[in-house]
């Protein structure tokens, strides 16, 4: 039976993809010398929130996921951040490979809600791996499963996260929201003669704080 052991080298911003990525540097070890034609490579990404400490403004901006710091030895749970795959190409013993890890800085997504929220420090991760094997058989190829147990962490800078989206979105973020919200403000910034979203968006709260007062 082959025995295979993964580690993450490293995750970096990937500066030449379609849309935002980032990339994890795979190091996989077979120790048994068992020849492997493929894998087929499949991969869940976690994030181990109550593997780091959280300032004051931190803890603030993560009030809408786990509450306040008094529930956090409740709410501060594993969550997965997003599934990835990759084809390993053929080796015996180690090999390196680039495993794709597409990401969003959509704010309905918890993970991006998440990492919006940090300032410095490092991302816990847990990078747990499944997929398919196909190595030399009696006659042809065999298969069999990478092991359920094939899991590692990896600790990811913030930065790295806050370069991506500084690549693809410079100076800049998205929210996604209804049709009819759309088009709502878009009745008022055309009503008031605003030239931007940005100053329509402006304009809205500080009329807010203006009815506040």
């Amino acid at each position: 039976m082959s025995h295979y052991t993964f580690n993450v080298l490293d995750v970096f911003a990937e500066p030449y993809a379609a849309t935002p990525q980032l990339t994890a540097r795979l190091r996989i070890e077979e120790s048994t010398g068992t020849v492997v034609h493929a894998i087929a490579l499949r991969c869940q990404v976690r994030i181990d929130p109550q593997r780091r400490g959280y300032d004051a403004d931190e803890a603030s901006d993560l009030r809408s996921l786990f509450g306040s710091r008094e529930r956090w030895s409740d709410t501060l749970r594993p969550f997965l951040w997003m599934q990835c795959s990759t084809t390993v190409q053929g080796f015996s013993g180690v090999t390196e490979v680039n495993l794709p890890m597409p990401s969003t800085y959509d704010f309905d997504v918890v993970g991006s809600r998440y990492l919006h929220a940090l300032g410095e420090g490092a991302v816990p991760l847990s990078f747990m791996f499944s997929g398919v094997v196909f190595t030399k058989g009696a006659n042809g190829f065999a298969v069999e499963q990478v092991p359920w147990d094939c899991d590692t962490g990896f600790q990811m800078p913030v930065s790295v996260w806050k370069q991506m989206m500084d690549l693809y979105y410079p100076g800049t973020g998205w929210m996604r929201v209804d049709h009819d919200v759309v088009a709502a403000v878009a009745d008022y910034r055309a009503e008031h003669g605003l030239t931007s979203w940005d100053e329509t968006l402006t304009h809205l709260l500080d009329a807010r704080k203006e009815v506040a007062s």
